[in-house]
């Protein structure tokens, strides 16, 4: 009788450690979600992805690549667009649903710029742009002298012949506050992956 009783104690305690570390198993899984959930937002908050719908920043970003954008680069005035930065940033342009449309592309005129098309080539404030990022090299037609506003920037497409941008009246100049971050990393697809220059 006593050696069963000895047992059914034993029992008692393998229970107790097991339904102790069955919950502490359950404790340290709840925390590491938290503390993974924690992480995808303060990602999310500095971080945004987004897809290239468009063929207007060919070669550099094409259709379908998925990139992330360093939404805060620009909001705490500690950094400025620089000519050959990548940003995202709201147009007027509408997209087939009525919304407005966001756009990719290149930083290419800075505040008190002034950007002129001719010869095939972009010139700022009278010289000659080299732009090796550009799909074809050149940039075709003829745009007449325009002044960059303080506080706005001018921008293009690299795929020239089928980007919409500053050179539109539509689009315009873009006002920093319509900036929605600078495009920083492709991570789709995997062939391209890697930092965005």
């Amino acid at each position: 009788m006593a050696r069963r009783k000895k047992k059914k104690r034993r029992d008692i305690v393998i229970d107790e450690e097991a339904e102790f570390s069955a919950k502490r198993d359950a404790l340290l899984l709840i925390r590491d979600i938290l503390i993974a959930f924690g992480v995808i937002v303060v990602f999310l908050q500095f971080l945004g992805p987004t897809i290239v719908f468009e063929t207007s920043m060919e070669n550099t970003l094409h259709e379908n690549d998925y990139v992330f954008l360093a939404k805060k680069a620009y909001a705490f005035g500690s950094e400025q667009p620089e000519r050959g930065d990548i940003v995202v940033f709201r147009s007027e342009l509408l997209d087939e649903h009525g919304a407005k449309k966001n756009l990719i592309k290149r930083v290419i005129g800075l505040p008190g710029d002034t950007v002129e098309v001719h010869d095939g080539y972009v010139w700022i404030n009278g010289e000659y742009l080299e732009e090796p990022y550009t799909k074809e090299g050149v940039t075709e037609g003829v745009m007449a002298a325009v002044v960059v506003p303080e506080d706005a920037y001018f921008m293009m497409g690299d795929n020239r012949r089928v980007s919409e941008d500053s050179r539109a009246p539509e689009v315009g100049c873009v006002s920093i506050d319509r900036i929605r971050g600078k495009v920083v990393f492709r991570l789709l697809p995997f062939s391209n992956v890697g930092v965005v220059h």
